[in-house]
């Protein structure tokens, strides 16, 4: 199974604040919809939170949810204590390609981890003011693929490229 992430960031790393998205890219969110349905997506308890009563659970997706706390239930999707525990019961349905959609913790700690084959990063063109960055990581490690470009306009406050990264395989040195 593939193991994607999938985020929008600003020009300067910011990914949100006070728990909630800080643009409109009504595009970037049609292409993370039709990028993601019919797929696994894993989040953080918070992110699952910030998400629009309205919109939970994402409809059209599975929705697994982090948390902690053993006892947290996330109505309409399916709770785990660890990403290798919801990464597992994905791959145990036959998933293909799931989707890691955030927020920073689980970001940063499914690259920690090594588990992300593949991430769909939204570059926002513009600097913006917010309390959660998306993590650092080692360009040198992934080979980069921009998938489009889009200009500001009424349904977009920002222009934004959406690049696809896949990691660099690193073989092992013969003895």
């Amino acid at each position: 199974m593939r193991v994607s992430l999938i985020a929008a960031v600003a020009a300067n790393g910011v990914i949100g604040k006070d728990n909630d998205l800080i643009w409109t890219l009504r595009d970037d969110m049609a292409f993370f919809k039709t990028t993601t349905k019919g797929r696994h997506v894993i989040m953080g308890r918070r992110n699952w939170e910030s998400i629009p009563h309205r919109f939970r659970p994402l409809p059209g997706r599975p929705n697994m949810v982090l948390s902690r706390d053993a006892s947290y239930v996330a109505e309409g999707a399916v709770t785990f204590g660890a990403l290798n525990a919801a990464l597992d019961a994905a791959r145990e349905a036959g998933e293909e390609e799931a989707f890691i959609i955030g927020g920073a913790q689980i970001y940063r700690l499914a690259l920690e981890s090594g588990v992300v084959d593949s991430m769909y990063l939204t570059h926002v063109d513009r600097e913006y003011e917010g309390d959660t960055w998306f993590p650092e990581f080692d360009a040198d490690a992934w080979k980069a693929q921009s998938l489009f470009q889009h200009v500001a306009d009424e349904r977009n406050e920002a222009a934004f490229e959406v690049c696809r990264y896949d990691r660099i395989s690193v073989e092992a040195p013969s003895a």
